[in-house]
C-alpha cells in the first residue's frame, strides 16, 4: 500500500515539536510581591519585599502606586500617591524596580498635569520620550555660573529695588490673602518675550484658585510657555509632597537644554504640612511644632536645584520663587526662618499696606535681594540707591509727622516727595511694565517732576510718562535695556521729554500765579 501522506505531515510536526522541546531553555522573571498590612490615611504598611529600597516605586492594585519610605526589619512604611479608598488589608503589592519619575519635553508646554504627569486639562494623553526622577541631585558648585542676568518682573517696586537676577532664590512671604501669588503670576506674564520657559506648581491649592491663575494665564497668553504641575486641597498628601519635586525635574529638563526657566511653587507651606502628616503617620519622632526633624533638608534640596549653569553646561538658569504663608506677621516662625536662610533674599507683603490699598503690598524695608545690583541693568542702578534712601527716610517722617509735631519746609519737602514714590510704586495686578517704561518714570520720580504735581494727578501723569515711552528713538531704547551705563546725554533727553509730559498736570506755584 502507498504510504499515507497525513501520517507523514503527522511525524514531522511530532519530530519538529520534540526538537523544540530539547532546544527550549525557559526564562524565568522573578517577580518580589509583598502584601497590605495595613492602610491609614495617605498612608500605607506592607509586609515582605525583603529587596526593596528606599524610595522605590511600588504598584498596589488598581493602577496605584506608592512610594516605599520607612524600611523596617519587620514593615515597610509607604507613602500612597492616590486615593486609599480601594486598598484593603492583604491586597498584593510588587516592586517596580525603579523610582518616582515624570515625563519632560516640549510637549508639556501649555498643559495642566498632576505630579504623576497625568493630563488635568482635558486634553489628549501627553506624547513624551523621555522621563527624568522627580528626585535629582544638585548641580555641584563647579558647574554654576554666577548670578548676573536680571530676571524682570515687570513690577516697579521689585525691578527697582528688591531685584531678582537669572538663577536666583527669591522668597515671597507675607499672610495670607496679601497678593503672594499675583505677584508670582505677574512674573510670569511679563515673560511673554524673554524667552523665559515658566513652571508654576500649585501645591494643595482649592480647585477654584487653581482655575483663576490658569485662566489668568490663558487670558494673558502666558500658556504659550507655561507648565502648570497642580495639586488640590483634597489630594492625597503623598501627591502635594512630590509635586514641587516633579515639577523642578520638568524645569531642569529645560534648564540643562540651555534655556532660561522661571519656576514659583505655591506654596511650600502646604508642602511642610502635607510632609509632616506623612511623617506623623510613619510614626517618625516629631520635633518643633511636630515638624520632622529634616523639614529643613526637604527644601534645602529642593531648592539647591535653582542655578545658573555655566556656559560649559550650555548656560541654562532655574529660577525659583517660592511662597510662604506667615501667620500675624510673625516672619520669625519656624518654617519661614527656614526658609529665608535658604534662599537669596525675600520680598515680604505687608497686610497693613494691603489694607490701605498700596499694592503690590511689598514692605521695602523688610524686603531683600542677597544678589542686588549685580543682577540688574545698570539704567536702574543710577536711580535705585536714591530712591530707597528717599522712600526709608519717608516712611520714618511719615511716622513721626502723625504726632502733630510743626514740620520744617524740608521735612514736609521730603513726605511729600515720599508720598509720590509710593503712589508711582503702586501697580495694578496684571499689567507689567516694560523696562523702559519703568526707567522714565523712575527718573522722572528721582528728579522730583512729580514734587509739583497734584496726589489726585498722579495716576494720569503716570500713565502719560508710560504713553511717551514711545516718542523715544530706539537707540535710547536700546541703551536702556543694555547693560551699559546710561550717558549723561540720553538722561537729559529723557528728562525733557519727561517735563514736557507732565505739565499740563503740574500746579503754579504762588510766584507763578501773581506774575499771571
Amino acid at each position: 500500500m502507498p504510504a499515507n501522506p497525513f501520517n507523514k505531515t503527522i511525524n514531522s510536526t511530532f519530530e519538529l515539536l520534540a526538537r523544540g522541546r530539547d532546544n527550549y531553555t525557559p526564562s524565568f522573571t522573578p517577580r518580589e510581591v509583598g502584601s497590605v498590612m495595613k492602610v491609614s490615611s495617605g498612608i500605607v504598611k506592607v509586609s515582605g519585599l525583603p529587596g526593596v529600597g528606599f524610595e522605590e516605586l511600588l504598584e498596589f492594585p488598581g493602577g496605584l502606586f506608592g512610594i516605599a519610605y520607612n524600611i523596617d526589619e519587620d514593615e515597610i512604611g509607604a507613602i500612597l500617591l492616590g486615593e486609599d479608598s480601594l486598598l484593603n488589608a492583604g491586597d498584593e503589592v510588587e516592586r517596580t524596580g525603579r523610582v518616582m519619575d515624570i515625563p519632560v519635553g516640549n510637549s508639556l508646554i501649555g498643559r495642566v498635569i498632576n505630579p504623576l504627569g497625568e493630563p488635568m486639562d482635558g486634553k489628549s494623553d501627553i506624547a513624551f520620550k523621555q522621563r527624568l526622577p522627580i528626585e535629582r541631585p544638585a548641580h555641584a558648585i563647579m558647574d554654576r555660573s554666577t548670578v548676573s542676568v536680571p530676571l524682570q518682573t515687570g513690577l516697579k517696586v521689585i525691578d527697582a529695588l528688591i531685584p531678582i537676577g537669572r538663577g536666583q532664590r527669591e522668597l515671597i512671604l507675607g499672610d495670607r490673602q496679601t497678593g503672594k501669588t499675583a505677584i508670582a503670576i505677574d512674573a510670569i506674564v511679563n515673560q511673554h518675550d524673554k524667552n523665559v520657559i515658566c513652571v508654576y506648581c500649585a501645591i494643595g491649592q482649592r480647585a477654584a484658585s487653581v482655575a483663576k491663575v490658569i485662566a489668568n494665564l490663558e487670558e494673558k497668553g502666558a500658556m504659550e510657555y507655561t507648565v502648570v504641575v497642580a495639586t488640590e486641597g483634597n489630594n492625597a498628601p503623598g501627591l502635594k509632597y512630590i509635586a514641587p519635586y516633579a515639577a523642578t525635574s520638568i524645569a531642569e529638563y529645560f534648564m540643562e537644554q540651555g534655556r532660561d526657566v522661571l519656576i514659583v511653587y505655591d506654596d511650600l507651606t502646604h508642602h511642610a504640612r502635607a510632609y509632616r502628616e506623612l511623617s506623623l503617620l510613619l510614626r517618625r519622632p516629631p520635633g518643633r511644632e511636630a515638624f520632622p526633624g529634616d523639614i529643613f533638608y526637604i527644601h534645602s534640596r529642593l531648592l539647591e536645584r535653582a542655578t545658573h549653569l555655566s556656559d560649559e553646561l550650555k548656560g541654562g538658569s532655574l529660577t525659583a520663587l517660592p511662597i510662604i504663608e506667615t501667620e500675624a506677621q510673625n516672619i520669625s516662625a519656624y518654617i519661614p526662618t527656614n526658609l529665608i536662610s535658604i534662599t537669596d533674599g525675600q520680598i515680604y507683603l505687608s497686610p497693613k499696606l494691603f489694607e490701605l490699598g498700596i499694592l503690590p503690598a511689598v514692605d521695602v524695608g523688610k524686603s531683600v535681594s542677597r544678589v542686588g545690583g549685580k543682577a540688574q541693568l545698570p539704567a536702574y542702578r543710577s536711580v535705585a540707591g536714591n530712591l530707597k534712601l528717599a522712600y526709608s527716610q519717608f516712611e520714618e517722617l511719615e511716622t513721626f509727622s502723625r504726632f502733630g509735631t510743626r514740620l520744617y519746609a524740608d521735612t514736609r519737602k521730603v513726605i511729600e516727595h515720599g508720598k509720590r514714590i509710593r503712589i508711582c510704586l503702586k501697580q495694578q495686578e496684571l499689567q507689567p511694565m516694560s523696562v523702559p517704561e519703568q526707567i522714565v518714570i523712575l527718573i522722572a520720580l528721582t528728579d522730583g517732576l512729580f514734587d509739583t504735581v497734584p496726589l489726585n494727578k498722579m495716576k494720569e501723569a503716570e500713565m502719560a510718562l508710560q504713553k511717551m515711552n514711545i516718542e523715544l528713538s530706539p537707540d535710547v531704547v536700546n541703551r536702556i535695556i543694555s547693560d551699559k551705563e546710561l550717558s549723561s546725554p540720553d538722561r537729559e533727553v529723557i528728562l525733557k521729554l519727561a517735563e514736557n509730559t507732565l505739565l499740563p498736570f503740574q500746579e503754579k506755584s504762588e510766584s507763578d500765579q501773581n506774575d499771571m
